[in-house]
């Protein structure tokens, strides 16, 4: 892959249904890339949204697209009411189009902090090991900035293609409401509830909910923390994220399931110096071999079968088995089997902290 290549950038969080009418506008933007412009898609506003920024038409270049002449972060209610009166807005989808030499140009003319973080990040980063993984480290001291501020509303070649698709930024409660049929009452309900006297609200559980007696209410219980806020107010919950990440909440670091290249571990019960996780390890994957200061381990098998490497010890254990890992033992989980291991574990001790673990060897580059 060469610096023509032609890169199709997507956030994961959107909803297109019209595939046909995506590729379309796909192909569209792949024409202006390969002339040098840097290409985002705009989509036609059906309300006047204060939640997503917007793009103003430039000098037309086809039917379907035209230059940027600027982009307008989220707008007060007026403004987006304007907009959507004067035709010459579009809401900003954050997808992009452009050849890697032409975003490589870009970056180094108005974002050289981020290119000079990517390209360490790159130069750090195992290449000898499958999946690769970026330096988690390095990639860290990456600059927090997005691509439209970085780069987008500085840079000279830029076009728009108008999108005649469907789409939904599911980067709210709201929007993510909006994709699930309403009851009589306008209430939404992803889950199971019990609502009385409730009128358009959104619930979303793994559990009962019950609300009584109230109004445009946005309700999200996960295992990690319950949200409740007015649903005018969704996209607030920023706002609260960012006062988390401030007082340096667990929350904002590991969700309550994690997801690892060998599997996931579930944090089931936490307490002064105790841990119960449930961990699933995959067919023929492992663990790093590593050890821990302050912890011991008791772990359990509930399905399929563990290897466990135990200093120069090497056992299986199999379902209704356990086995015992000492505080500064060395050790490793394997699964050689051709399904899911799963097995509850206990760690005990002075600290259960996650960043108590010291890596030996690791098949995914994170010694």
């Amino acid at each position: 892959m060469g610096g023509d290549a032609v890169l199709l950038i997507l956030p994961a969080d959107h909803l297109i249904r019209d595939s046909a009418a995506f590729s379309a506008a796909v192909d569209e933007a792949r024409g202006l890339a390969q002339q040098g412009f840097l290409v985002t898609f705009g989509v036609t506003p059906t309300r006047a949204e204060t939640g997503f920024g917007y793009i103003e038409a430039g000098e037309a270049l086809s039917k379907k697209a035209s230059t940027v002449k600027r982009f307008v972060e989220k707008p007060d209610p007026a403004t987006a009411q304007a907009f959507v009166a004067s035709g010459s807005y579009a809401w900003n989808s954050g997808m992009f189009c452009a050849t890697a030499d032409a975003i490589v140009e870009a970056m180094q003319r108005h974002a050289p902090e981020v290119l000079r973080a990517v390209e360490a990040t790159l130069s750090a980063t195992s290449t000898d090991r499958a999946p690769r993984l970026l330096d988690e480290a390095q990639f860290s001291l990456a600059p927090d900035l997005s691509f439209d501020h970085a780069v987008m509303e500085k840079a000279a070649k830029r076009a728009v293609v108008f999108g005649e698709f469907d789409w939904s930024d599911i980067g709210s409660w709201s929007a993510f409401a909006e994709l699930i049929d309403a009851d009589p009452q306008g209430n939404r309900v992803c889950g199971e509830a019990v609502l009385i006297d409730a009128h358009g609200c959104f619930v979303q559980s793994d559990r009962v909910v019950a609300a009584v007696g109230v109004d445009d209410l946005l309700v999200v219980d996960t295992p990690d923390a319950l949200l409740i806020s007015s649903r005018e107010r969704a996209q607030d919950v920023k706002a609260v994220v960012r006062r988390l990440k401030l007082e340096a909440h667990a929350t904002t670091v590991h969700h309550r399931t994690v997801h690892r290249p060998w599997g996931t571990f579930t944090v089931l019960e936490e307490g002064e110096r105790f841990k119960i996780k449930r961990i699933v390890v995959k067919p023929g994957a492992s663990l790093s071999l590593q050890m821990h200061h302050h912890r011991s381990e008791h772990w359990v098998v509930v399905s399929g079968m563990a290897k466990v490497q135990r200093d120069k010890e090497e056992i299986f254990v199999r379902p209704d088995e356990s086995t015992y890992i000492r505080a500064g033992t060395v050790h490793r989980l394997s699964n050689p089997g051709a399904i899911d291991c799963v097995m509850i574990e206990i760690q005990a001790g002075d600290y259960v902290g996650e960043d108590d673990i010291v890596r030996l060897d690791d098949r995914y580059g994170r010694t």
